[in-house]
This record gives C-alpha cells, sequence and structure tokens, in this order.
C-alpha cells in the first residue's frame, strides 16, 4: 500500500456563517477626552502596549475626480492637534487624486482589542522642511527606492526597478536628497469616531464634529 495521507472532507463554511461576538471592552460619552486627538492618543498608547502587530497601520481612503473610490494601508507617521501625517509619492495614484479631490479618510483596525478609528477631513501637503527632517530620517534603502520606484506606474519586470535603484546609488552614494516627488501628507479632520465592538452587534460609536469655532461636538451613533 503506498504511503499516503487520508483526504478530510469537511463541509463548506459559507462565509455568512462566520460571526464573531465582541465582548472586550465599552466606550461611553462621558468618559471619552474632550478632543478626539487626546482620545486618539489614549487609544493609540493602549495598542501599543497591547504590542500589536504595526497598530501605526491605516487604511487611507481618497476618490478621484470622476468619483471613483481607492483604498490603501499607508502607516502614520505623526499625529498631534494639526492632524495626521503620512509620506509618499506625490506622483502615486493617491498623490493625483488628492490633487484632483484634497478629501480623505483614515481607518485604523485594531482587531486585537475590538476597536476601530475613522478620521475625515481635508488634506494638504506639509511643508518642505518636515518633509525633508521625516526623509533624512529613514534608512538609506528607503531613502534610494523613493528614486528607484515611479510608483503606480506600469514596469515590464522588477529588474529595472532594480537597476535604478543601483544607477541612484551610484548617482547619490548614502546621501540622496529627498526626491521632488516625495513628501508628506496630513489629514486635518473635521470629524473623527471610535468604535468599540459590543455583544449582539450593539456596538459603541462615539463621534466628533469640528464646529465652525474649532471646538469639538461629541455625539453617540446608533451601532
Amino acid at each position: 500500500m503506498d504511503n499516503c495521507l487520508p483526504i478530510l472532507v469537511t463541509h463548506t463554511l459559507s462565509l455568512s456563517d462566520l460571526r464573531k461576538n465582541y465582548a472586550l471592552g465599552s466606550l461611553s460619552e462621558h468618559d471619552v477626552a474632550s478632543d478626539p486627538f487626546a482620545q486618539f492618543k489614549r487609544w493609540f498608547r493602549q495598542a501599543l502596549d497591547a504590542q500589536l502587530a504595526e497598530p501605526n497601520a491605516m487604511t487611507l481612503a481618497t476618490v478621484s475626480a470622476d468619483g471613483r473610490p481607492d483604498a490603501r494601508i499607508v502607516l502614520i507617521k505623526g499625529a498631534d492637534e494639526q492632524g495626521f501625517t503620512f509620506f509618499t509619492n506625490y506622483e502615486s495614484r493617491k498623490g493625483q487624486e488628492l490633487a484632483a479631490n484634497p478629501f480623505g479618510c483614515l481607518l485604523f483596525h485594531w482587531i486585537e482589542l475590538e476597536r476601530q478609528v475613522r478620521i475625515e477631513g481635508r488634506v494638504e501637503k506639509v511643508s518642505a522642511a518636515e518633509s525633508d527632517a521625516y526623509y533624512h530620517s529613514r534608512p538609506i534603502g528607503s531613502r534610494l527606492g523613493a528614486w528607484a520606484s515611479e510608483q503606480s506606474a506600469e514596469v515590464a519586470d522588477r529588474s529595472i526597478i532594480e537597476a535604478r535603484e543601483e544607477a541612484f546609488r551610484k548617482q547619490f552614494g548614502d546621501a540622496p536628497p529627498r526626491p521632488p516627488h516625495w513628501g508628506g501628507y496630513r489629514l486635518v479632520p473635521d470629524a473623527v469616531e471610535f468604535w468599540q465592538g459590543r455583544p449582539s452587534r450593539l456596538h459603541d460609536r462615539i463621534k466628533y464634529f469640528r464646529l465652525a469655532d474649532g471646538q469639538w461636538r461629541v455625539a453617540r451613533l446608533s451601532p
């Protein structure tokens, strides 16, 4: 008899059967910070303390000039009262979409904590000095990669990208300047929602709305 493993036959699981009951925490409009930046810092610190994998990863959603949405994962590099900062290629698809329609939405999903944070607002470029400072803090490979990659453009194969990287390495050595097509964006929020999973899908949703005078109104949303 041939040495072989038995094949286990199981029933097909329907996607509609996949569900989880959330019960790790709660969120009250009476307990949150008075502004969303302080509340975000509180939750982000808890995500760090929980040693989550890449708690700084967030989905960035943008919309093209003709109304087509797109989304991708980027890394947050700054969060303060000015807004939420990330860096990328200005000529990429997201850069082109932000040039045509300078509004976006960020989404953090800390699944281990059963939490989401959704941030909506206008997106603007950070100063050249801020982009320079972050660029020069990056590892040399990342700095050269910003030159080598024509982000979102079609390329025949990977060898072309690797050849470009090598060419820029020879040109700049270990001191490449920041590419003019690469830098930072800051999303300046006008609304921020904090979502905490709760049992029976009766989740806690607390949303901050920026008022005309710059103050924040806090409201509970129905789940």
